[in-house]
């Protein structure tokens, strides 16, 4: 009967460090949680470099049609639905659309608080505070392309009406209507956060469409921008997924969301206020 020779000493212990490396896997990616290590897309805006690079995010020209053509009945549409809900601007619909417009940290964490269930905050949360903001970078800068190509004249200009921004009129008018840059970022959010609370996903979706529709309400984008946004914003969020750096800070967010319910965190906002200035808009087209 054969018998196999005994391994040399050298050789299994070879052989027992690549059993090690193989069961240890590959590295995990770490994430980081301070605003200096990861920089800003420009100096001074607050606004955070996303998980992408230029390179690797979406090609919204190419993923968008031309923006309607002057005379087109998909112009007419827009311009009905801007009609439809600019009359929200003075209620709280109004109040709450402008809201949403403001981007600044941290005012902008607590945009999805009520949907999320949570308070968001670097100190309790800091992953998913790390997460909403580079998402934010990411989100918004996907749009540019497009935006750049068409140089679409936004509603309150073209029809000469009033914003619920009024303030930010002079620079809105120097800048693309197409795709809407907020409706971007609500969707992808809203992707996003549905990933870290899955059974919050319903009302995260709805307040991602919400966000949106805030731009048709307060009179600074039209609504085929919104839609428009949103595919770009749903793109981006896939393309996030192939960063580690982005799964594994989707991984620790997902981690901190569920410690905080199982403390039984609660939200600081009127999140029944909240619930009430978003259906005043249920029903009104689109």
């Amino acid at each position: 009967m054969n018998r196999c020779s005994p391994l040399p000493l050298a050789t299994l212990a070879a052989c027992s460090m690549l059993l090690l490396s193989a069961c240890a896997g590959p590295q995990r990616a770490t994430a980081p949680v301070k605003a200096a290590d990861v920089g800003e897309l420009r100096a001074g805006t607050g606004i955070l470099k996303g998980y992408l690079s230029s390179a690797e995010l979406p090609d919204s020209l190419a993923l968008l049609p031309a923006p309607p053509a002057a005379g087109s009945a998909a112009l007419a549409e827009d311009t009905a639905t801007f009609k439809a809900l600019t009359v929200l601007q003075s209620g709280p619909r109004g109040k709450l659309a402008a809201a949403d417009a403001d981007l600044s940290y941290p005012a902008s964490l607590g945009t999805f608080s009520c949907a999320l269930g949570i308070p968001i905050s670097e100190s309790e949360a800091p992953n998913l505070t790390m997460l909403m903001r580079r998402t934010l970078g990411d989100a918004g800068l996907a749009t540019y392309k497009a935006k750049d190509k068409y140089q679409r004249t936004r509603p309150f200009v073209a029809l000469k009406a009033p914003s619920c921004t009024p303030a930010e009129e002079a620079k809105l008018a120097k800048d693309g209507s197409y795709p809407s840059g907020h409706a971007s970022l609500g969707w992808a959010w809203a992707l996003v956060l549905s990933e870290v609370a899955p059974e919050r996903a319903d009302v995260l979706l709805q307040r991602g469409r919400a966000f949106g529709q805030s731009r048709a309400i307060c009179g600074v984008h039209w609504q085929s921008d919104i839609d428009a946004g949103r595919l770009v914003g749903a793109a981006t969020v896939a393309k996030m997924h192939s960063s580690p750096v982005f799964m594994a800070q989707l991984e620790a967010a997902r981690i901190e969301w569920t410690a905080a319910r199982a403390r039984g965190a609660k939200p600081a906002a009127d999140c029944a206020a909240e619930a009430a200035a978003l259906a005043t808009s249920s029903g009104i087209a689109p």
